[in-house]
């Protein structure tokens, strides 16, 4: 992807008020842009179809006065599984349950129960102590409905793994889905 159509759609997306979350060029010419509303600490905000369309509009001129080829232009939301690439993201959602993947595997060394092979982890994200990151997770099957589960039956111990921005291949929140519907972000979670 050019710098010219990187610089086009951010300078787009924000002057509108929105965040540029992701561009990509696919086969058959498709260009897609993924948007987001700007986070406010405290107030969760989501982008809908009249945003994406704004900005569809304005992106379409912008591109044509610019001379970008392309054959189709998507714009969406960034989804129930959205990335995490900035600092600002990682505060936004810290306390949501996250995939992680790192770029090269964790280590044999202070690694406890993770096999030294693994790359790959969901769980919830935290801020570490040392100020990077962490994952905590279990890995205790969750009780199906209607299992009981012995009150003496020890739960499996919490896991964690620290990890810095610049250890990340890819991070993304875990698409959980409720069906019982939305629940509020409880506040001042870490």
């Amino acid at each position: 992807m050019t710098q010219a159509l990187q610089d086009i759609a951010q300078q787009t997306v924000t002057g509108l008020g929105y965040d540029l979350v992701e561009i990509e060029r696919s086969a058959g010419g498709l260009l897609r842009v993924t948007i987001d509303l700007p986070w406010t600490p405290g107030r969760e905000q989501f982008v809908n179809v009249d945003d994406c369309e704004k900005v569809t509009r304005q992106l379409q001129y912008a591109l044509e006065v610019e001379g970008v080829e392309y054959k189709r232009l998507e714009v969406s939301s960034p989804g129930l599984d959205r990335p995490l690439r900035s600092e600002q993201d990682f505060e936004r959602f810290a306390g949501e349950v996250v995939d992680v993947t790192l770029r090269a595997p964790v280590g044999a060394a202070g690694a406890g129960q993770v096999a030294a092979n693994r790359k790959k982890f969901r769980g919830q994200l935290a801020r570490a102590e040392n100020g990077g990151w962490q994952v905590v997770w279990s890995d205790e099957a969750p009780a199906k409905p209607g299992q009981r589960v012995s009150r003496k039956r020890q739960p499996a111990p919490l896991q964690v793994l620290g990890f810095t921005l610049d250890e990340l291949k890819e991070a993304r929140l875990a698409p959980v889905v409720d069906f019982k519907g939305r629940k509020p972000r409880q506040t001042g979670e870490s």
